[in-house]
């Protein structure tokens, strides 16, 4: 069955001799080949940057040569076992300074005594018959002689054997020894055929996930398995474990075994199984295990929902949310297992089970071996699927649940609630991002280009990393007005093909990196080649960036910088600094500029807003600092500055401001009946410039002004009119008092916070920016505002 899998496009690509059981592939093949030495004629393998190998080593330093040098040396002479020099001779030589074979150097010393030019022309040098082959199982060789079993290595390691052993078992010594190694082979002579099946099986499926595989890790696996008469490298339970095996080696062999295991699976062979496998199903990876579920109705049932699941879930996390859910009905196990019957029965089950469970994990909750979140996520998930088997069919006549009644279910009641979220705070702040953003050429002198691409496309686009990591080559577009637009794919959501306005200097990061990858493949189609290639096992660079690499080379970027300090001088915690929280530092930077929540919501391409609100803080938190800043420049009518200095008046401030403070266009009324009317009953026809209840700050400067200037062209427009009466001219026209109010309170505002220090200066502003940012009212269709703040003053992030 294991030899349907094989590809004889592949066996032929690898180089495999049927006959021979031998794996030869070309040295130039990318993942099987090998560093050649670089001396002229030489075919040993050579490791290091110099790729010199250690004959050739000797020969440069017999020769008073350097490596540099080596393209200057001799060709090698061949290397045996190459054939006698006698024309047509097949017996292999003896050494390759005499080329001949044992028989024929025997002949040309001892009766003939004659150089070897003579001898090879001498009518007696005639060609003699094979000797046969080595008689040692994984030996390709030939016998050196006629009285010997074994090649010329091979008798040596014998004879070296029976001094070192009397009375050696030679059947049992053949069986163990290892072929003699040569370059660029690899024997699988020997071995069992159904173990040479699936060594290659697993080979091919390395092979094409992009991996490499070492011709000495594989020759070591082959020698071992030969010594120890494996018959299958995929047994029914466990993995198969060799003694002696180096690590390396031992790695290959469990990544061969597991690809030539998953090359067999099917998904109607692995439901049947009690630990599933999910590369069956065309997930990722990973296992599902239904061992912790003792009950047998219990367990067929949940195969049968996790089958029907499977197709629905999407994501990279697939596998991790399924164990979370059969960990549940686990739970589910456990509580069933105290009954006297042991659960088996479902027909016996009700809602005093529920209630146990309920019951019981609102103990382990209380004796902290569960916390909140778990109960609560356990009893979500047993809900969920308990209502999904009786959907499913699966408790009538003939199922697995069969007879289960209707009350042993999770109702919305019985879930505990879990305490109110606070406002998110992933988000960095904005002197946060500019250290990060000014620290971003160290992050390319470790890790290089293309991971600083990398993460300055997650801090300008807000993408998931997994989004940025995974986009083709082709990525950027440009939409009909030639502004450029970046697809990507989300795969949370399983949609693809998503756009994304992005800006200039964006598309230029894009354009530099698209050039980068092109350079280094060259032959790849376009259409198959992603923008950000894998570094390693990668050679087309049809394979993207992991996103765990990419975490863990941002972590030890970020580790590796000087403090992260705040605008009020403290440290931020470096934990803070993750590549996700730059997706919410973008929902944030979005949010602060005014962008409304639904095209946010677009933005970030969520399905629904309650999950982009867990994205940007908005709200009274935020807006409560703002007021704390602005109200140590809060004005009366008249000009004069109101102090709060003290946490009690901040206090109080925030509770008129919440209950006892009603707001008007220029600024805050306190008068009790316009109050309480909600501002639409002001007794004095909302002249707020002349009344005491009204204040004001600085977030209502530019509204001021408007009205200062409303005013000044209100009077010269009435100055000018005709036909009106003048007591109506008089009543419309603006007073000279109002005017001259109005004026004297926006000079006092500005020279107060023209009085104030850059830092404090700084901080009022960012405090105007929330206000005014909460108080606006947007009509119309919802647009992006354009340009928006930036991280970096020389590109919008």
């Amino acid at each position: 069955m294991v030899e349907r899998l094989l590809d004889p496009a592949f066996l032929a690509e690898a180089g495999w001799d049927a006959a021979g059981r031998l794996l030869c592939p070309p040295a130039e093949h990318p993942l099987l080949g090998r560093p050649v030495c670089r001396a002229p004629g030489c075919q040993a393998t050579a490791f290091g940057r110099a790729r010199v190998c250690q004959r050739c080593q000797r020969r440069l330093a017999r020769a008073g040569l350097g490596p540099d040098a080596v393209c200057e040396l001799p060709e090698p002479p061949c290397q045996p076992p190459s054939r006698c020099a006698v024309t047509g001779c097949p017996r292999p030589w003896k050494t390759s300074r005499d080329r001949l074979c044992l028989a024929h150097l025997r002949q040309q010393r001892e009766v003939l005594n004659v150089p070897l030019e003579i001898f090879l022309a001498h009518p007696q040098a005639r060609p003699l018959p094979s000797c046969g082959p080595c008689q040692v199982p994984a030996c390709t060789r030939e016998r050196a002689g006629t009285s010997g079993s074994y090649c010329d290595a091979h008798q040596q390691r014998f004879r070296a054997a029976v001094r070192a052993v009397p009375g050696l078992d030679e059947a049992a010594w053949r069986a163990a020894q290892p072929a003699i190694a040569q370059y660029g082979q690899v024997s699988l002579y020997g071995l069992a055929p159904l173990v040479t099946a699936q060594l290659l099986a697993g080979l091919q499926q390395r092979t094409r996930g992009s991996t490499r595989t070492s011709e000495k890790a594989l020759r070591s696996v082959c020698d071992k398995l030969r010594l120890h008469h494996v018959t299958t490298i995929i047994p029914a339970s466990g993995e198969v474990s060799l003694p002696g095996l180096d690590r390396n080696a031992g790695t290959l062999l469990a990544s061969l075994a597991r690809h030539a295991r998953r090359a067999l699976l099917d998904p109607e062979t692995e439901k049947a199984k009690d630990a599933w496998d999910l590369t069956a199903f065309g997930q990722p990876g990973g296992t599902l295990p239904f061992t912790s579920i003792s009950q047998l109705w219990l367990r067929e049932a949940a195969k049968r929902w996790a089958v029907g699941e499977l197709p629905r879930r999407r994501g990279r996390g697939l596998g991790g949310s399924l164990r979370s859910c059969v960990h549940s009905l686990a739970r589910l196990s456990e509580t069933l297992r105290l009954r006297e019957d042991g659960g088996h029965v479902p027909a016996a089950l009700g809602r005093a089970d529920i209630e146990a469970l309920l019951n019981r994990l609102a103990y382990q909750q209380n004796a902290g071996t569960l916390t909140h979140p778990s109960r609560v996520l356990t009893c979500r998930h047993l809900k969920l699927i308990l209502s999904r088997i009786r959907a499913m069919g699966l408790t009538r006549p003939g199922g697995p649940a069969a007879g289960l009644p209707d009350d042993f279910a999770v109702s919305t009641t019985d879930i505990p609630y879990l305490p109110d979220r606070a406002e998110p705070s992933r988000d960095l702040p904005p002197e946060i991002m500019r250290q990060l953003c000014d620290q971003l050429p160290a992050l390319e002198r470790q890790h290089g280009v293309s991971i600083r691409t990398i993460v300055e496309l997650v801090i300008d686009t807000g993408r998931r990393p997994d989004e940025i990591c995974t986009l083709a080559w082709d990525c950027l577009t440009r939409d009909s007005d030639a502004s450029p637009v970046l697809i990507y794919d989300n795969h949370k959501a399983g949609r693809m093909g998503r756009r994304l306005p992005v800006t200039e200097a964006t598309a230029t990061l894009i354009t530099g990196q698209k050039q980068r990858t092109r350079d280094r493949y060259p032959a790849t189609p376009l259409a198959e080649l992603r923008l950000f290639p894998a570094l390693q096992r990668n050679p087309g660079g049809r394979k993207p960036v992991a996103g765990p690499g990419l975490v863990g080379r941002h972590r030890a970027w970020v580790d590796s910088l000087p403090p992260l300090l705040l605008a009020d001088g403290t440290e931020l915690p470096k934990s803070k600094a993750t590549l996700y929280a730059y997706r919410h530092t973008y929902a944030q930077r979005h949010a602060d500029a005014g962008v409304p929540p639904d095209v946010l919501r677009e933005l970030l391409d969520h399905l629904n807003f309650d999950t982009t609100r867990q994205y940007y803080r908005v709200g009274e938190k935020r807006r409560r600092e703002a007021v704390d800043r602005l109200t140590a420049v809060q004005f009366d009518r008249h000009g004069n500055r109101i102090w709060h200095q003290a946490k009690a008046l901040l206090d109080s401030e925030h509770a008129r401001r919440a209950v006892g403070e009603v707001a008007v266009p220029f600024g805050g009324c306190a008068e009790p009946s316009n109050v309480k009317a909600g501002g639409h009953a002001c007794p004095f026809r909302f002249r707020c410039a002349g009344c005491d209840h009204f204040r004001t700050d600085a977030s209502y400067l530019p509204d001021l002004t408007a009205y200062l200037d409303d005013l000044l062209r209100t009077r010269e427009r009435l100055a000018a009119a005709v036909g009106l009466d003048e007591w109506a001219r008089a009543d419309a026209t603006p007073s000279e008092e109002e005017i001259t109010r109005i004026r004297r309170l926006i000079t006092r505002i500005k020279a107060t916070l023209d009085d104030l220090a850059p830092q404090e200066r700084a901080e009022i502003d960012q405090a105007v920016s929330a206000v005014r940012r909460h108080r606006a009212i947007s009509l119309g269709m919802p647009r992006i505002r354009q340009p928006l703040p930036g991280i970096r003053p020389e590109r919008t992030a």
